[in-house]
C-alpha cells in the first residue's frame, strides 16, 4: 500500500457533507494567518506621539544647523560677495558663477594637500592608537565587581569630556611645557628640559594623549552599555565548560562587542577628515603649521580670515564627499564581512 492510501485510510471515508481540504489536494489551498491590517498614519502618529514629541527638539536642531546650511553650498561654484545685493539671498542669486574656478584653485595649492596629509594623518593614529582604549577601558570597568569603585572611577575618567579645548590644552602646558612641572623636575635633577608643547615631531603623539585624556572614558559609555547587552548565561555555561577569561573574552565579550565597534568604526572614517579645530588653532603657532595645519584650520586661515568665501565651501564640499565615500565604502566592506555596518542591506 502507497503512502498517499494509507494516509487516506487513517483519515477515513469522507462523508458526502464533508468538504476537500487542502490536505487532501481539493478546494483552494489554505492561506496562513491573516496579518494584521496595516494602521494608518492618523492611528500611528495617535499611537506614537510622545516618542515624536522627544525626538522633535532633536530633528529641529538637526534640520536647522545641518539640512539647512547644505544649501549655502552653492557658493562653492560662485565668487561669492556677500555684500551684493540687500539680504543674503540677494547674495546668492547676484554673485558670479564660476563653476569648478574655486575647487581649481584649491586643488592646485600645495599648502591645501599638506593640511589633507596632516589630516588622514593624525586620524590613522588615532584609529590605531586611540580607537581600541574605550573598547578596553569598558572591559576593564565591566569586569569590576565592587559597583562603588565602579561608579568613582567612572565619574572620574567621564570629567574631562565636559572640559573646554583651552582648559585642557592649559593643563597640558601646565604639565609638560617650558615652564611646566615636567620641566621643572627635569631641571631639578640636573637633566635637560624637553617642552613637549612645542616639539614639531611629537605633535600628533600629543594631540592624541589630550584627546585621550579628554574623551576615553566618554567614548567607554557606548561599550558599556553593549557590554550590559549580553546575556550572562552565556559567561556561566562558558567558565563550567572550563573556558578562563581569556577565552571567555574572545569568544563572547569581543563578539558581543563587534557590532558597536564596526557601526563606530565606519563613522570615524566618515569623519576622518574632521580631526578637530579649536583643539589644533589653539596649538598651532607653537609647534608651526607644518605639524598642525589640518584641514579645519587651513580652511579659516586661507578661506573664512581672508573673506574667500567660496573657496571655503568648496573645501567643506570635498571634506563631506570625501566622508561620504568613505562611510559607504567601509558600510559595503561591513556587510561583505557580514556585519549590519550604519544601514542594513536590504
Amino acid at each position: 500500500m502507497s503512502d498517499v492510501d494509507t494516509a487516506a485510510s487513517r483519515v477515513g471515508p469522507a462523508g458526502p457533507g464533508d468538504r476537500p481540504s487542502s490536505a487532501t489536494g481539493g478546494g483552494h489551498p489554505r492561506r496562513g494567518r491573516r496579518s494584521r491590517p496595516r494602521r494608518s498614519l492618523a492611528d500611528r502618529l495617535r499611537r506614537d506621539w510622545p516618542l515624536l514629541a522627544m525626538t522633535a527638539p532633536a530633528a529641529l536642531l538637526l534640520l536647522v544647523f545641518h539640512y539647512l546650511p547644505t544649501l549655502g553650498n552653492v557658493i562653492a561654484f560662485q565668487d561669492y560677495n556677500p555684500f551684493v545685493g540687500d539680504d543674503p539671498v540677494e547674495a546668492f542669486l547676484y554673485s558670479e558663477w564660476i563653476g569648478f574656478g574655486n575647487f581649481e584653485t584649491l586643488f592646485a595649492d600645495p599648502l591645501f594637500w599638506d593640511a589633507v596629509r596632516n589630516t588622514l594623518t593624525i586620524t590613522a593614529f588615532q584609529l590605531v592608537f586611540f580607537f581600541p582604549l574605550p573598547i578596553l577601558l569598558a572591559i576593564l570597568l565591566h569586569s569590576v565587581v565592587s559597583g562603588r569603585v565602579r561608579g568613582f572611577v567612572q565619574s572620574v575618567v567621564y570629567l574631562p569630556h565636559f572640559f573646554s579645548w583651552v582648559l585642557v590644552v592649559t593643563f597640558f602646558v601646565q604639565m609638560f611645557g617650558g615652564a611646566g612641572l615636567l620641566a621643572q623636575e627635569m631641571r631639578d635633577a640636573g637633566l635637560q628640559p624637553w617642552n613637549v608643547m612645542t616639539d614639531p615631531d611629537g605633535f600628533i603623539v600629543l594631540v592624541t594623549a589630550e584627546a585621550v585624556w579628554k574623551d576615553v572614558g566618554w567614548g567607554a559609555i557606548v561599550f558599556l552599555a553593549a557590554l550590559s547587552a549580553i546575556d550572562p548565561n552565556l559567561y556561566e555555561a562558558a567558565a563550567a565548560d572550563g573556558a578562563g577569561r581569556w577565552r571567555r573574552l574572545w569568544h563572547i565579550t569581543l563578539p558581543g562587542l563587534r557590532p558597536v565597534i564596526v557601526l563606530l568604526l565606519i563613522m570615524r572614517l566618515g569623519d576622518a577628515l574632521s580631526v578637530g579645530f579649536e583643539q589644533f588653532i589653539l596649538q598651532r603657532d607653537a609647534v608651526g603649521p607644518q605639524a598642525a595645519e589640518v584641514l579645519d584650520t587651513f580652511v579659516y586661515y586661507n578661506a573664512i580670515a581672508t573673506q574667500q568665501w567660496g573657496l571655503g565651501a568648496a573645501a567643506g564640499l570635498f571634506k563631506a564627499v570625501v566622508g561620504l565615500v568613505l562611510i559607504l565604502t567601509a558600510n559595503h566592506v561591513a556587510h561583505r564581512l557580514g556585519e549590519q555596518g550604519v544601514y542594513s542591506k536590504r
